[in-house]
């Protein structure tokens, strides 16, 4: 089953996602979902294109600062941090370093924490999937969000691929990719019916789809939230939205996905949650915009979420500031020598990539001062550690710097909460990223 699993999530779906129903609906009509749009005429505009500038200078600085070598390794611990955290927002608590093992086909015994390794598995080849280019120009269309979750939903296991209505208790199979086939509440909001979702993701997509990248950024809360308004799938939606979410900032923004929502959002989960369910209301008065909901409390959240934003730029700049990140990795490695965790010269290795970016492997010795053979013991040393990865299986062989979730509190301190992390990180036969 692991094998196969495997190869799912390295390939793309044999299937296209299941197409959006067509059946006749309650005759629920669109405008139920308006505004969908922050108005030019709401008083928190102005507010918010200054958050927008903020943020563009912010995430502009943070990825054209970087030393070049850092780009892969910070995505790739990115990917598990956006996982750990977008869990965490669902209830599901699956620790970093068991998403790093499951990485590496490692699983639990323990069947219930299996499960969430592969859910972990699967979101995380999703957010690669994404970073790679697969939602480019599609991020706010129907078809996008359905492949989002068609990929996500398609590798769990067949047991995770079930969902019990509270109200009947009758059991309902995820089809991946497909719309509900059923009737949802959340909290107190009844989402449309399911045969009138076609017409409500269309008329989302047409909104969404057609912005310019300062109108994407400001309005990304509300497509979000109104992606979460429509509630298109029996299960997932939430991870979906934050996907999303996640690939129109990502285009938007130029990220170059070296930073993520989902960690600030973890953080304030009450108020992000008390947001959404706010931006669920009717609309209050004559001075609350003009649509059927609130307009005023979908600004609000705007505000909230390109603060988070802002946040997590601006702690990943502090983070990612090159003097202070390499001095953290040299203690680090140095500190591991003293205590005979990592072999001496394991600093040489990581001072050449840090100053070159990568290290072919034939010049370890060279590097080194050593022979072949016992500069390949520590290269092998710190590969198991997760410090260093070889980025591919062609010649030249060249690794370099990884950042794994279990050393993240020395080189990265705040990414991850202590509770999260283990006393001592385990060693992890980390593969390569290819």
């Amino acid at each position: 089953m692991t094998g196969k699993l495997a190869k799912k999530l390295a390939k793309k779906p044999t299937s296209k996602p299941a197409p959006l129903p067509t059946l006749a609906d309650r005759g629920e009509t669109i405008s139920m979902m308006e505004p969908l749009l922050i108005s030019e005429g709401s008083r928190h505009r102005p507010r918010l294109n200054e958050l927008v500038f903020e943020l563009t200078s912010a995430a502009t600085s943070l990825r054209t600062s970087l030393p070049e070598g850092m780009v892969e390794a910070l995505c790739d611990l990115v990917r598990s941090m956006n996982c750990y955290y977008s869990n965490k927002i669902e209830g599901h608590d699956t620790l970093p370093i068991e998403i790093e093992q499951a990485l590496v086909h490692d699983y639990s015994q323990d069947k219930k924490r299996r499960d969430l390794q592969y859910e972990a598995k699967a979101h995380i080849a999703t957010q690669r999937w994404i970073d790679e280019g697969g939602l480019v120009g599609r991020s706010a269309t129907v078809d996008g969000v359905l492949e989002t979750h068609h990929r996500f939903e398609s590798a769990l296991p067949e047991d995770m691929l079930w969902v019990e209505n509270p109200q009947t208790g009758q059991k309902e199979r995820i089809v991946p990719g497909a719309t509900r086939n059923g009737d949802v509440q959340v909290g107190r909001h009844i989402p449309v019916s399911p045969a009138a979702i076609p017409r409500f993701m269309r008329r989302w997509q047409q909104v969404f789809a057609g912005l310019g990248k300062f109108e994407t950024v400001l309005q990304s809360a509300a497509a979000h939230h109104r992606l979460l308004w429509i509630h298109p799938f029996s299960d997932g939606n939430g991870r979906v939205a934050r996907l999303i979410s996640y690939s129109m900032l990502l285009e938007a923004l130029n990220t170059g996905g070296i930073w993520s929502i989902a960690r600030g959002l973890s953080r304030n989960e009450a108020k992000y949650k008390g947001h959404l369910q706010a931006c669920d209301l009717q609309r209050r008065n004559d001075l609350d915009g003009r649509g059927n909901l609130s307009e005023e409390t979908l600004a609000e959240f705007s505000i909230f979420f390109l603060q988070v934003c802002l946040d997590q730029v601006q702690f990943m700049s502090q983070l990612m500031q090159p003097n202070a990140l390499r001095k953290r990795i040299m203690s680090w490695v140095k500190e591991e020598e003293r205590v005979g965790a990592l072999l001496p010269g394991s600093n040489l290795v990581l001072a050449h990539i840090l100053t070159h970016r990568e290290l072919e492997r034939k010049d370890a010795p060279e590097v080194l001062g050593l022979d072949e053979r016992k500069a390949r013991r520590v290269t092998a040393q710190l590969h198991r550690r997760g410090i260093i990865a070889a980025r591919t299986h062609k010649a030249p062989f060249r690794i370099s710097l990884a950042i794994p979730a279990a050393i993240a509190p020395s080189i990265m301190p705040g990414l991850y909460p202590s509770n999260a992390m283990p006393d001592r990180p385990p060693e992890i036969n980390v593969r390569p990223s290819s």
